[in-house]
């Protein structure tokens, strides 16, 4: 690992604890999927600043093992999409878990850090919290926009949760959980202004094109159940406007396949599919026909106008509806608590409404400077050197 202190930790010690000497910690940690593994490894580069030397190992991805961390299994089984997905992967879950906890009492860690993946996360949280190892969750599951019984279980599970959004930490100081807020490690990755023509050189894509990225999501069930979406959308935008290219980038190469395997991938439309560099091809577009999920904010972040989508499996959508209490599911309405960028969820994904609202997420010059505006200020509020706060946090807990 590598990375630099942040002088913010600093006055995070002020409200965390004092400062003391830094001595290496044994930590293993978990993250589920890819969004899980690029957190992960910006949280990593902290904890190697404030606790150098420490040891953590784990279940993660590319981007954790580039900055030293221990892959001891691949993330790949934990990124299944809705309830019906996990169903059908449990056995393989239930293996990974049951390795995950042989190789904790294996190691005796000082602690243990859930990276999102609550539903995998929590379950394994609880159990080595009643062993008297320390758990820490490092991204709070969206209490704020589902019904509140899954407080009781976050109590049970953690002894530490680093907030990435503002509205979180009263939650959890009014259930009596402790909390730091964080702020989120996107906002200080990504530079307050974007340079499209410089993304657009490193991809290799015209710099005079109009440009629409599709984001249909980074696990398998999303790609399969947005993927035809996007491309029916796309579609109906080439037959009206065929100056419009279209890019996509997909996480891996499994993914890739996949995609290219949907009716329409390939051939008919000037589709070009990048190899990861999901950031790249944010900042290369104009705008965006994303799935939910982090990469709202990732396009917010890169102040692109965007058209929000999603499609689960019936059952899923179901509970989801039952459970949910907010109006939106994209992070940008939410964060900003009003409808700015459209959702087009399930059956009003139709190529339709999909194509005609990412026409005006292209060509509407007073939407996109209104969004601009308001994502950059947002961005303002999220970049608190996340890294170094975490890290803080982490070590107070850890009483180091």
């Amino acid at each position: 690992m590598s990375g630099q202190a942040s002088a913010s930790a600093a006055g995070l010690a002020t409200t965390l604890g004092p400062a003391v000497a830094a001595t290496p910690a044994r930590l293993a940690m978990v993250a589920g999927e890819p969004s899980g593994d690029l957190l992960a490894s910006l949280l990593l580069r902290g904890l190697d600043a404030r606790l150098p030397g420490s040891e953590i190992w784990g279940i993660g991805g590319p981007k954790m093992a580039a900055e030293g961390f221990r892959l001891t299994e691949s993330m790949d089984p934990l990124s299944v999409h809705g309830y019906w997905d996990a169903i059908r992967s449990l056995r393989e879950i239930f293996a990974v878990r049951s390795r995950l906890f042989a190789a904790i009492a294996a190691d005796r860690p000082d602690a243990f850090i859930g990276v999102d993946a609550p539903d995998f996360n929590f379950g394994v949280e609880e159990r080595l919290r009643g062993q008297g190892i320390k758990t820490i969750h490092f991204v709070s599951p969206s209490i704020w926009a589902w019904r509140g019984g899954r407080i009781e279980r976050i109590k049970r599970a953690v002894d530490l949760m680093l907030c990435m959004f503002p509205m979180e930490p009263p939650i959890y100081r009014r259930a009596g959980i402790p909390c730091a807020y964080v702020g989120h490690p996107l906002a200080d990755e990504i530079a307050l202004q974007p340079d499209p023509a410089a993304a657009r050189a490193r991809l290799g894509l015209p710099a005079d094109a109009e440009l629409l990225a599709l984001l249909p999501g980074s696990r398998r069930g999303e790609v399969e159940r947005i993927g035809p979406d996007f491309i029916a959308a796309a579609r109906w935008l080439h037959a009206r406007e065929p100056g419009i290219r279209f890019v996509v980038p997909m996480a891996n190469a499994r993914l890739r396949a996949m995609f290219e395997a949907l009716p329409g991938a390939r051939g008919e439309l000037p589709i070009t599919i990048v190899d990861g560099h999901s950031h790249d091809v944010i900042e290369a577009c104009d705008a965006v026909l994303v799935a939910s999920g982090t990469a709202t904010l990732e396009c917010a972040l890169y102040k692109k106008p965007m058209v929000i989508s999603y499609r689960v499996a019936g059952l899923t959508a179901l509970i989801m509806r039952r459970m949910g209490y907010l109006p939106w599911v994209g992070l940008p309405n939410i964060l900003e608590n009003e409808s700015l960028v459209p959702e087009l969820l399930q059956e009003a994904a139709t190529p339709e409404a999909l194509g005609a609202a990412a026409l005006t997420a292209l060509r509407d010059a007073q939407l996109r400077a209104r969004l601009a505006e308001r994502f950059t200020a947002l961005h303002h509020r999220l970049r608190c050197d996340t890294g170094s706060r975490a890290a803080e946090a982490i070590a107070t807990c850890l009483g180091r």
